[in-house]
C-alpha cells in the first residue's frame, strides 16, 4: 500500500512516514491533517474530489467535535481519526480503506489477447501459457494495469521492485528485454514499446 501523508507537525509526519515507509507518486490512501497552514484539510479534500481524485482519504486531527467529523466526511473524506491515536489503529483503518478496493478493477487483466491472472499467477497470449519469473510477472502486471499509458522507469521501479533500487539502475531495461522475448517475439508482436525520453508503454493491440 502507498500512502500520502499531509501533516504540518514535522515530528508527527516523520513518525508516520517511518512507520508506513510511504514515499511514492501514486497512492492507495491519503492521510490528511485538518489543521494545515493556508488551505486546511477540509478544503484540500474538497478540491481533490472536485478534481475527480478518488483516492481514499483518512482525516487526521486534534479536533474531536462531532461537527468537525461531519464537516470532514461531507467534504469527501472516507474516515476520521482524532489525535492522539494508536499507530495500530491508524494501520487498521488504512487496511479497512484498502479492503474496499476498486469495484471496477477486473480480477483478470487483459490487453488484446494477452491476459494476466494475479490470483493464479498465470499469463497467456491467446491459449498459450507464458512462464514468467516473479519479477517479470510484477513488471507485466504494472503495465497491464495501465494499458496504453507511458510509464517511466521510476514508476516501474516503485511498483515492481522497491525503494532499495537506484533510479539510475538499468534493471528496468534488462527486464523489459526479458519480457519482450517472452510475450512479444515468439508471437510476432511489438506490444511493449519504448517511448524515447519518457519510458515504456504496453500497447493495446487488436
Amino acid at each position: 500500500m502507498r500512502v500520502l501523508v499531509v501533516e504540518d507537525e514535522l515530528r508527527m509526519a516523520s513518525l508516520i512516514r517511518r512507520g508506513l515507509m510511504a514515499e511514492a507518486h501514486e497512492y492507495d490512501a491519503i492521510v490528511l491533517d485538518v489543521m494545515l497552514p493556508g488551505i486546511n484539510g477540509f478544503e484540500t479534500c474538497k478540491r481533490l474530489r472536485t478534481a475527480k481524485v478518488w483516492t481514499p482519504v483518512l482525516m487526521l486531527t486534534a479536533r474531536d467535535a462531532v461537527e468537525d467529523r461531519v464537516a470532514g466526511l461531507d467534504t469527501g473524506a472516507d474516515d476520521y481519526l482524532v489525535k492522539p491515536f494508536s499507530f495500530a489503529e491508524l494501520l487498521a483503518r488504512l487496511r479497512a480503506l484498502a479492503r474496499r478496493g476498486d469495484p471496477e478493477r477486473p480480477s483478470v487483466l487483459g490487453v488484446g489477447d494477452l491476459t494476466l491472472d494475479p490470483a493464479r499467477r498465470e499469463v497467456r497470449r491467446g491459449d498459450q501459457e507464458i512462464a514468467l519469473s516473479p519479477k517479470e510477472f510484477a513488471l507485466l502486471e504494472t503495465f497491464m494495469r495501465r494499458p496504453g499509458e507511458v510509464l517511466s522507469r521510476l514508476h516501474l521501479l516503485e511498483h515492481a521492485w522497491d525503494f532499495a533500487y537506484d533510479a539510475r539502475s538499468n534493471v528496468v531495461d534488462v527486464y523489459i528485454r526479458h519480457l519482450r522475448r517472452k510475450i512479444d517475439e515468439p508471437f510476432g508482436r511489438r506490444s511493449l514499446e519504448t517511448v524515447r525520453g519518457a519510458g515504456y508503454r504496453l500497447r493495446d493491440e487488436p
